[in-house]
């Protein structure tokens, strides 16, 4: 019985490290937009990330990233950017949608 409540245990202290790098993080999403995206889109006129983010409500860019089309978006604004990948997409995205012009949100990038 102990060892099976030990491994019971371990297992689940093992899958909430896992499943936390899972989820999107907005603050990787800022760091990702200053190292991927800011030298583009300064090309463009858009000074900072909350300037992208405010492009947008939280729901259209919520229908951009549902659509698969988050990389187009933002070359609507960002015409120089690259495309970025799936992995950064997710981080990127909760970024947008934290800090669109409808949440109140400022960020400090």
């Amino acid at each position: 019985m102990k060892k099976l409540l030990g491994a019971i245990f371990i297992a689940i202290l093992g899958l909430s490290f896992v499943s936390t790098s899972a989820f999107a993080d907005a603050a990787k999403g800022q760091k990702l937009y200053v190292k991927k995206l800011k030298k583009a889109c300064k090309k463009s006129g858009i000074d900072n990330g909350g300037v992208l983010a405010k492009k947008h409500t939280q729901a259209e860019w919520k229908v951009a990233n549902d659509a698969g089309k988050l990389n187009a978006e933002i070359k609507k604004f960002c015409p120089k950017a690259k495309d970025l990948k799936k992995k950064y997409l997710k981080h990127i995205y909760d970024f947008l949608y934290n800090f669109a012009s409808d949440s109140g949100n400022v960020p400090s990038c």
